[in-house]
């Protein structure tokens, strides 16, 4: 199949799921374009994003003049079908209220039916559309199915979507959409919460997944106990600043304990506030981004995985940690606990609390090493088993073929 797809920002450090999912449909024989609304402002580090970015056509990178150009062509070549795409964005516009990506007023609908006017344009031959994430980039992807006349789909990870999915008029796209893919069963019931009854059968689970060539035998753990590493952007939802709280409140009870953060983000300057705060600067080391061969080193150094987020979708952080044969002390939210299997492959704790997180990195820094390792072992296969990406690619291939049928 000739597949198009879409996203706000691609490629990007934290989207690497997406780039493993083209990839394995390639593997499988199809035909991926790339179309991104715009670059990544950071500097791409890993050189698979890099080249991800000179395949990646970006939709505003053609200025305005393009976008109008597009939007009048689109408007004189089948009027049907942009009349029935103005009303879909003008009532999107009017769910949205702003503040979150891909909500807004009519106005702004109207600049992404001129984006979907130049999707269009672009992927003449395709036999579907898909869309990651259920903010903008859903809606160019069911605007530009409306103008081209191909079907389209859109994946909902979360946790974005599901804070404004009223806004984001998320029913309205799943209502247009030939089906919708949530990455967890989490994620599939809160697309039902905004969903009519009569869409659920169109609402599947289809899981992000590892490259599991990429994971092969685990290092064995290192030296020591308590050496953990937290991997995520720097933002408000992934809880480092309560990391940093709760492993100060950790530290005298278990003094081998010690913390990489790898990332980046808005909240870096209070991260490293709160470091200083506590007297921490011996205990967490800052790595900054790194390359997915620099992830796996660090999950190789350390005893376990620690996550400490408020809201999540399924993160593939955990899964990674898992194929490398590391245990995960994670808050139990969203799709996690789909993942991590309390006192088999880790800990799940409740999030929002410092106190019960110390507790976790505690009761971690004092598990014996064997037991460590078999809970690694677990995990492993855990992982292998249900978030091989080559089948999630299958999955996804045959509803595309469905769709298209």
């Amino acid at each position: 199949m000739k597949l198009a797809y879409i996203v706000n920002t691609y490629p990007r450090p934290s989207h690497s799921f997406i780039r493993r999912e083209i990839r394995a449909l390639e593997a499988a024989g199809h035909e991926v374009q790339r179309l991104a609304m715009r670059a990544d402002a950071a500097p791409l580090v890993d050189p698979d994003d890099r080249a991800e970015a000179a395949r990646t056509f970006r939709v505003l990178d053609q200025g305005p003049v393009a976008l109008g150009a597009a939007l009048l062509r689109a408007g004189l070549r089948h009027p049907l079908r942009m009349a029935r795409a103005l009303r879909l964005a003008w009532a999107c516009g009017r769910a949205g209220r702003g503040g979150v990506p891909g909500t807004g007023g009519p106005l702004r609908h109207l600049i992404y039916l001129a984006e979907a006017a130049v999707v269009a344009g672009r992927i003449g031959g395709a036999d579907h559309i898909h869309a990651h994430f259920g903010t903008n980039s859903a809606t160019v992807a069911m605007l530009a199915g409306v103008l081209s006349g191909i079907p389209y789909s859109f994946t909902v990870h979360g946790p974005e979507e599901f804070d404004a999915p009223r806004a984001l008029a998320l029913g309205l796209k799943a209502r247009q959409a030939a089906f919708t893919v949530a990455i967890s069963s989490f994620g599939r019931s809160q697309l039902m919460r905004w969903t009519d009854a009569a869409d659920w059968p169109r609402l599947h689970v289809v899981p992000c997944g590892i490259e599991p060539l990429r994971f092969a035998k685990p290092a064995p753990l290192p030296p020591g106990t308590g050496r953990l590493v937290a991997i995520g952007r720097f933002s408000e939802q992934k809880g480092m600043l309560l990391l940093v709280q709760a492993l100060a409140l950790a530290a005298p009870r278990a003094p081998d304990l010690h913390l990489t953060l790898v990332g980046d983000g808005e909240l870096r300057g209070a991260i490293e506030a709160e470091i200083a705060r506590h007297a921490l600067a011996d205990r967490v080391h800052l790595t900054g981004w790194l390359d997915e061969a620099g992830v796996r080193a660090e999950l190789a150094a350390a005893h376990a995985l620690v996550l400490p987020s408020f809201a999540e979708g399924l993160p593939m952080v955990v899964m990674e940690a898992m194929a490398a044969g590391r245990p995960v002390l994670a808050t139990a939210i969203a799709g996690v606990p789909e993942l991590v299997v309390p006192g088999q492959t880790g800990w799940l704790l409740p999030a929002g609390d410092a106190d019960a997180l110390a507790d976790g990195m505690v009761a971690l820094a004092a598990t014996p090493p064997d037991r460590l390792a078999a809970m690694g072992d677990a995990g492993r296969a855990r992982v292998l088993a249900r978030h091989d990406i080559t089948a999630s690619a299958a999955a996804l291939a045959a509803l595309f073929a469905r769709s298209d049928g």
